[in-house]
């Protein structure tokens, strides 16, 4: 048997969604909502948490959006921080097909390159490290951060000492943060940071990303655990929603942003010069680091 879990009230969410697509056969609707497969009852909760995303995030999100559209338009950079599995909310963002100059992932391998698992590049040594304090601080004095940066830190926890201190290190420099996180997950588990302080203390603004405690959503008889991790769809979903809300927003302020073309239309001699351009821009925009 299937137990769907989440932290919302996936009754209203369905109604609302049943409304949408009232257009779809009902046979279709019963197939996919009544369902108790395992896959689809991920797909159905993932939905819920989606549009629950929608309704209690996008103002926040548009405002995250302004702020990296006010920073980037005078010359600044968005910086976008994650350790483990978080690293990839930030490659979401750049390099990306559409992507633009001025968002910068700011990835260490140390932290992020664990698929081997055992071994070199094993799993033990990432989840070490990112609870050893004083780490982040060694990675943010490599930059000369300018008056215009800003930060997104993203952890589904937001507990572990190098996220809490890179949006500490950030706000210390006079650099605003925003942070993607779990609330549910951040307010219920106890901080891993001698200071008693979670990412969601060290923030400007805060993006729910809608995740339960412990991140997965689906229960099965025979498992002690929980599967179907979910915070990879709604980070993601944030992390485009402010890419498209920020370009939008550079375009009203008279900037255009250079993008990032899809570099797969082979002989596209427009698409290669395109990403000629990109890489200049991209170029450029890191000039102050480094100076």
């Amino acid at each position: 048997m299937v137990l769907n879990y989440t932290h919302v009230d996936p009754q209203q969410t369905l109604a609302r969604r049943q409304e949408s697509t009232s257009s779809v056969p009902n046979k279709v609707l019963d197939h996919v909502v009544g369902s108790k497969q395992a896959g689809l009852a991920f797909f159905d909760q993932a939905m819920v948490l989606l549009e629950e995303l929608r309704r209690t995030q996008a103002g926040i999100i548009q405002k995250a959006a302004e702020l990296c559209a006010e920073r980037i338009s005078r010359g600044g950079l968005v910086f976008l921080f994650g350790n483990g599995h978080s690293r990839m909310m930030c490659e979401e963002m750049t390099p990306r097909q559409g992507c633009y100059a001025g968002f910068v992932a700011l990835v260490e391998l140390a932290l992020s390159n664990h698929a081997s698992i055992v071994g070199t590049n094993g799993l033990r040594a990432p989840l070490y490290l990112e609870n050893y304090e004083g780490y982040a601080e060694q990675i943010l004095r490599s930059f000369h951060f300018g008056p215009h940066d800003a930060f997104i830190v993203i952890s589904t926890s937001g507990i572990r000492p190098v996220v809490v201190e890179m949006a500490a290190g950030a706000q210390q420099r006079g650099l605003p943060v925003i942070a993607i996180v779990s609330q549910a997950h951040c307010e219920q588990a106890k901080p891993a940071h001698s200071s008693g302080k979670k990412l969601i203390d060290c923030a400007d603004l805060i993006i729910d990303n809608q995740c339960p405690p412990g991140d997965c959503i689906i229960e099965l008889d025979g498992l002690e655990w929980r599967t179907g991790p979910v915070s990879t769809i709604t980070g993601a979903t944030i992390i485009n929603m402010i890419r498209c809300a920020t370009a939008e927003a550079l375009l009203a302020r008279g900037v255009k942003p250079v993008l990032l073309p899809s570099h797969q239309f082979v002989g596209n001699a427009s698409a290669a010069e395109q990403l000629e351009a990109f890489y200049e821009a991209y170029r450029k925009s890191l000039k102050h680091l480094f100076e």
